[in-house]
């Protein structure tokens, strides 16, 4: 019997882009003999529209921008956003979705309350994770190594600017890096050299969120680990990002190509066997679920530092995530039915749980 697989993609987000091309890629490699696959997109205004059963892979990322059919109002979004035409309910939710309101544990939410298996993180990992600050204040108490960091709301940068300069540059020193706390895909990231740049970035990073983290520099190779399971959590090997530019922005991950993917990274045994175990612990210790892609950076000590996890990554073929999966010998069409499977998985270990009234 086929899947009926929803895919919820797009979203009100600055990341909204991505997730287009995430999902187009996901189609292309679905199985029809083995799926029926439900499009279910959010526009950049966040109105969700249902488009109908794929019967065949899209051309392009516009074939899944909706302007036309089911558009779901929020009264009547439960009974009917995760239906089939049929009026059956969807066997898995795949958020495909990027960023805040997708990425942060908001939609996975609404699923739990609908009591529907979705493929990925649960509500405390997707959240914990998109929130830098909350995400390396944990690894902090499970006691994985990583750079330093300060961080600071808006209302506290506004009234008192002089004074966060002076924190950062008395804590961190320069460079330093300048990131929105709760936005990925590079985006809004600045890399400060000097009070001046330091000015800017914040301004930058407050466009995007009310919270930003600030990051000591260092001198060390970018490492990236892609770790997938539930309970058990299995690593692949380890991938390089060389970028040609100064860091890893936004423009160099999906714009310009000015960035080299080395995989596998030519590291040590016992360089991969710490960056795997710390992979695992991070995993753990923010109770992730799925799918999960661990950014260390690698000092010429060989000592590794963590940098964050995403609870949803690139996921294009040509992705890191992916990439590193297929090096392991896991294929792009694989890796999707194992995710789903460990969403069906993990799902019905929950309905093991018994309340008493």
């Amino acid at each position: 019997m086929k899947t009926k697989l929803g895919l919820l993609y797009g979203g009100k987000s600055a990341e909204h882009q991505v997730s287009l091309q995430t999902a187009l890629a996901v189609i292309r490699a679905l199985d029809l003999e083995k799926f029926d696959i439900h499009p279910i997109y959010i526009n950049t205004e966040g109105n969700w529209i249902k488009g109908q059963q794929l019967s065949e892979p899209v051309e392009n990322v516009k074939a899944l921008e909706f302007s036309e059919g089911s558009q779901l109002s929020p009264l009547s979004l439960a009974p009917a956003l995760f239906q089939a035409e049929k009026q059956e309910t969807l066997d898995v939710i795949f958020p495909l979705l990027h960023g805040p309101n997708g990425e942060d544990g908001t939609v996975q939410g609404l699923l739990e309350l609908l009591n529907l298996p979705y493929v990925g993180n649960g509500v405390l990992a997707s959240a914990a994770g998109m929130d830098k600050v909350m995400m390396k204040n944990v690894f902090a108490q499970a006691g994985l190594a990583q750079v330093n960091y300060v961080a600071f709301i808006k209302s506290e940068w506004e009234r008192a600017k002089a004074e966060a300069y002076s924190k950062v540059e008395a804590e961190l020193g320069y460079p330093c890096f300048v990131k929105p706390a709760n936005l990925g895909s590079s985006v809004g990231i600045s890399k400060c050299t000097n009070r001046a740049e330091l000015e800017a970035a914040f301004a930058e990073a407050f466009q995007f969120d009310r919270k930003v983290i600030i990051e000591e520099g260092v001198v060390a190779r970018e490492i990236e680990i892609a770790v997938l399971g539930n309970d058990e959590p299995e690593c692949s090997v380890a991938g390089e990002i060389v970028p040609k530019k100064d860091f890893y922005d936004y423009k160099a991950k999906y714009e310009s190509g000015d960035t080299a993917l080395i995989i596998p990274a030519d590291i040590t045994d016992d360089e991969y066997a710490q960056l795997k175990e710390m992979a695992i612990k991070a995993f753990k210790s923010l109770d992730c679920s799925g799918l999960v892609r661990a950014d260390f950076f690698l000092t010429k000590d060989g000592k590794a530092l963590i940098n964050e996890v995403n609870t949803m990554p690139g996921f294009t073929p040509f992705s890191m995530f992916p990439l590193l999966w297929k090096h392991t010998g896991v294929e792009y069409p694989q890796l999707i039915e194992r995710l789903v499977s460990l969403a069906k998985e993990r799902h019905a270990e929950k309905q093991q749980i018994k309340f008493t009234f």
